[in-house]
């Protein structure tokens, strides 16, 4: 997708900033919606395909951080820009913890927030050219998810099995971005019991011996949230 065709949710309760905001990011060839508030937002949501979310935390009927919330029960990958006029490190805290990519606090620079929302966008249409990528290479390692082998550079050849293999994939997939534990779950295991979260675990602990001889190449824990490829 083009840049200039990407299509923008605009949720803000405030109508002059909403307005601003929109005929802004309209010149720069973006396509947007407004919305005056969260219930509204969500009901275009579920209408039509949008490319980024920018939300204001504070609206009325239906606040920020319920409907990202919303938006996540429906799409784990869309990406969330949040507004708010609190730099409380408990909402921001609470913003990520509701799926939030990104977040800027008013007032803000209207140049800063375009150059944010490039930015994001960028990032997820890189991964989004991986979904159908077969071949990774993860530092000296070459991962081949099709024939599910693993081969360092030089050295020999790992057989990865079917569940290592996707969640492997899936990792490189968001790379240097958290995987969401519970998206991971549903995906490769299509239940997120606690008896396959314990099974991930292991997994987890398998891929990272398997990739250890690599020490620029990691896969953190994200506490309360996942685990992250980075390298």
């Amino acid at each position: 997708m083009e840049q200039s065709k990407a299509r923008i949710l605009l949720a803000e309760d405030d109508e002059n900033l909403g307005m601003l905001l929109k005929e802004y990011m309209q010149v720069k060839g973006y396509e947007i919606d407004l919305y005056p508030n969260g219930e509204r937002a969500f009901s275009g949501f579920q209408r039509a395909r949008y490319d980024i979310c920018i939300l204001d935390v504070m609206m009325p009927v239906k606040d920020g951080i319920t409907l990202a919330k919303e938006i996540r029960m429906l799409s784990s990958v869309v990406p969330i820009l949040f507004l708010t006029a609190k730099s409380m490190k408990e909402e921001v805290l609470e913003g990520f913890a509701a799926g939030a990519d990104d977040y800027m606090t008013k007032p803000f620079s209207i140049e800063e927030l375009l150059y944010r929302v490039e930015a994001i966008l960028r990032r997820t249409r890189g991964e989004n050219s991986s979904q159908n990528q077969d071949v990774f290479q993860i530092g000296m390692y070459t991962f081949n998810s099709t024939k599910q082998t693993l081969v360092k550079e030089g050295g020999a050849e790992q057989k990865l099995t079917a569940k290592e293999s996707e969640l492997l994939r899936q990792l490189c997939i968001n790379r240097n971005a958290v995987l969401d534990r519970n998206f991971a779950l549903k995906t490769i295991w299509n239940d997120d019991t606690y008896f396959n979260a314990r099974s991930m675990d292991v997994y987890i602990t398998k891929l990272r011996k398997f990739l250890k001889e690599d020490p620029s190449i990691q896969i953190i824990n994200v506490r309360g949230k996942g685990f992250k490829l980075i390298g």
